[in-house]
């Protein structure tokens, strides 16, 4: 029978160890359970540096947090698992109030690489916001002058030749000021919350792509029905989707031409998700996933970086929007590529 003190661990995705004095196993957790294959029964009085690759340093590690040399140590290892390859983790080994226990917490490299990427990628995202509000308003000014400019000229020439000129000023001020609107209008636009639906969300994106795309695209339906509805901005939401929805379809014009190009819209529930440090029982899944050439590899650390794109006279603002857009309700947005198959996953917490 677990010790009641540890049952709330259960709850965990993370796994967790709880070590006694003689540096045995006095409680794993149900992740740590999964993972290693192996039941509590079994793991209970197990020798802890001994699941390790290197034990030297979980000892060390164990030896250290009963000295209270350190409130919590942070490291890199790999779980020894039976009959398979070692299964990397990061450790965070940390004192208890009870001189006698050692809490560790292990989280598996690719989650923590995740957290990692997701801090990365909001930091960017605020910096790419501040710069983009500056330029925009810096460059909107001095565009007004240029056209306005453009237009008196236009008034004192005679020459047809010459006002073609002026037109041509005109015609890529106002070209320029749409690319600003643009870039401002995530920042301009009321957060409007209500009941959202995602499966709604998903069918309207689905109607209008299939409106633009009617020949040789099939865009198909993955739902988990019993998703619930949750609060936010339904525009927002269609908008972001719809970004990426149509950025893959553009991507697909040589399948489409070839009749067997496809899109996929996967709605599932994620449990126990850490987005933005911040840990989530629920979580919505949404995947949009293609079957297209796959994102070219230099770009894919910079894609949702303003004015970047993969595709000839493409803007760049279309998945820089949709972060945007993911963020604004504390979610997040993944993106893995390879030729013949690109997963675009939103992660937005659920209440």
């Amino acid at each position: 029978m677990p010790d009641r003190r540890f049952q709330a661990f259960d709850l965990l995705a993370t796994l967790v160890l709880v070590v006694q004095s003689d540096n045995r196993v006095l409680f794993a957790n149900a992740s740590f359970e999964d993972v290693m294959g192996l039941s509590r029964r079994t793991l209970q009085g197990a020798d802890v540096p001994a699941l390790f690759v290197d034990e030297t340093a979980i000892a060390q590690s164990l030896d250290g947090a009963r000295r209270h040399d350190f409130a919590a140590l942070r490291f890199d290892a790999q779980l020894k698992r039976q009959g398979t390859e070692p299964f990397a983790v990061h450790v965070v080994v940390a004192a208890t109030e009870d001189p006698s226990e050692v809490l560790i917490e292990l989280l598996p490299q690719e989650t923590q690489s995740r957290q990692d990427r997701e801090e990365r990628q909001l930091e960017h995202a605020q910096a790419n916001k501040e710069l983009i509000r500056n330029l925009a308003h810096e460059i909107k000014n001095p565009l007004g002058g240029i056209r306005g400019a453009a237009q008196l000229l236009q008034l004192e020439l005679d020459s047809r030749d010459l006002t073609e000129y002026t037109q041509v000023i005109v015609r890529e001020a106002d070209r320029l000021q749409t690319l600003v609107d643009r870039l401002l209008a995530p920042h301009r636009r009321p957060h409007v919350v209500g009941n959202v639906n995602i499966h709604e969300v998903c069918e309207r994106v689905r109607t209008l792509i299939l409106a633009e795309f009617p020949k040789g695209l099939s865009v198909q339906r993955d739902y988990d029905i019993s998703l619930p509805e949750f609060r936010g901005d339904m525009e927002q939401l269609i908008q972001a989707v719809l970004n990426i929805a149509h950025n893959a379809a553009q991507a697909l014009t040589e399948r489409i031409q070839a009749g067997d190009a496809k899109i996929v819209l996967c709605t599932r529930i994620a449990r126990q998700i850490t987005l933005a440090k911040q840990r989530h029982r629920l979580a919505l899944e949404l995947h949009v996933m293609d079957n297209g050439p796959g994102i070219p590899h230099d770009i894919r650390e910079r894609l949702f970086h303003p004015l970047v794109s993969g595709r000839d006279g493409g803007s760049g603002l279309g998945l820089n929007l949709a972060q945007t857009f993911v963020q604004q309700h504390q979610g997040v947005i993944e993106c893995d590529s390879q030729p013949g198959q690109t997963d675009f996953k939103l992660l937005i917490p659920l209440p």
